[in-house]
């Protein structure tokens, strides 16, 4: 089979992967085909956590059909049990001949073991078909295999003048309704929104999808280094988790009530130590982790090294210097000191322009 036959089913294979995109946190999102004789016989994509795998669901399609044929997917099979059973035995009891992966399964627990049991059965096994498509796509998710933490990534809606909201903290709305709904989409696909306190105070946001179908809201989180947080906010609603640095029994009890979970991470500071904060979000297996706060949040999660990348909508109007930014940096003394970006991919949306950027 020609490398171009390669690259055609492994691109329907992430096609199928794709569809899991708001639904297989904290698992990858994974989609595999088998081709027997030129012929599709078997398609299947993870749908959620402790549903069949993507290969299973593949050979269940195929049948028979399986032997002989190749198989194509989007991650190295899983070599270990989990909620579900492993998928590199499956593959070679079916009697798959080959095996083409896009790429390495960074989890731990795999990490090359899943070529090895196919390779021991006898089963051919290619990787790197599509491999940047692929690890796009579970960026989140390599970055929490790799790293201990999430991928955060920071959404910034401004003006052409680089303006998030007017001194007095009002912002609704600066970009268009086609952005707005672009935002819910990356809003759906993250495990959880971020927001700080001030975010809070002045917006009062919910912080869910509701611009695109989703069957799953993503968890809410807030900064709140002092617990300031109003027991009514609209944050709250189905619960949130808060992050603060201090104890409070008083404020924690009400806001306790209203279904939000608290835990304290003090730096030295007498602020939230967001390292620490994004490390604990890796121990709870998110992968993604969506940002959408004010200038000081940005700046600091920047500051830190914390920002993997930037989501930024510019609207075409200019509202001048008496107003927000986007990001609270120090100020320089020379232009050596700049935040480097890679520019991703700019598009239009309505009348607004969208900027994908990742620090350097």
């Amino acid at each position: 089979m020609s490398s171009s036959d390669d690259r055609r089913y492994m691109a329907r294979a992430l096609e199928l992967a794709g569809r899991g995109l708001y639904t297989t946190t904290p698992n990858p999102r994974v989609g595999c085909v088998i081709v027997r004789d030129g012929a599709v016989v078997g398609e299947g994509w993870h749908e959620r956590a402790g549903a069949p795998h993507a290969e299973r669901n593949a050979l269940a399609m195929a049948g028979a059909a399986a032997r002989g044929a190749t198989a194509y997917v989007t991650l190295e099979p899983c070599s270990h049990d989990g909620r579900t059973p492993p998928c590199a035995p499956a593959l070679a009891e079916a009697g798959v001949a080959r095996v083409v992966a896009a790429m390495r399964d960074p989890n731990p627990q795999v990490a090359g073991a899943g070529f090895t049991m196919l390779e021991r059965a006898g089963v051919r096994t290619e990787c790197g078909t599509l491999e940047e498509d692929a690890r796009e796509l579970n960026i989140g998710f390599v970055q929490r295999m790799t790293q201990g933490r999430p991928w955060i990534r920071v959404k910034i809606a401004a003006s052409l003048d680089g303006k998030t909201a007017l001194d007095n903290g009002r912002s609704r709305w600066i970009t268009g309704p086609e952005a707005r709904r672009d935002g819910h989409a990356w809003r759906a696909r993250a495990c959880a929104v971020l927001t700080g306190i001030g975010t809070v105070r002045d917006d009062d946001p919910q912080l869910t999808v509701r611009e695109v179908d989703t069957p799953r809201q993503p968890l809410r989180i807030v900064v709140d280094s002092r617990l300031e947080t109003p027991p009514a906010a609209r944050v709250l609603e189905s619960g949130a988790l808060i992050a603060a640095a201090v104890e409070d029994e008083g404020r924690s009890s009400a806001l306790r009530a209203r279904g939000a979970e608290i835990i304290v991470l003090a730096n030295a500071g007498g602020k939230v130590e967001l390292g620490a904060l994004m490390r604990e979000l890796g121990r709870r297996e998110l992968n993604e982790v969506h940002v959408e706060a004010g200038y000081k949040l940005n700046g600091s999660l920047l500051r830190e090294g914390l920002v993997d990348e930037l989501l930024i909508y510019f609207a075409p109007h200019l509202i001048g210097d008496h107003a927000r930014g986007m990001l609270d940096l120090p100020a320089l003394e020379d232009l050596s000191g700049r935040h480097a970006l890679e520019i991703r991919d700019v598009r239009r949306l309505g009348d607004d322009l969208r900027i994908i950027a990742r620090p350097i």
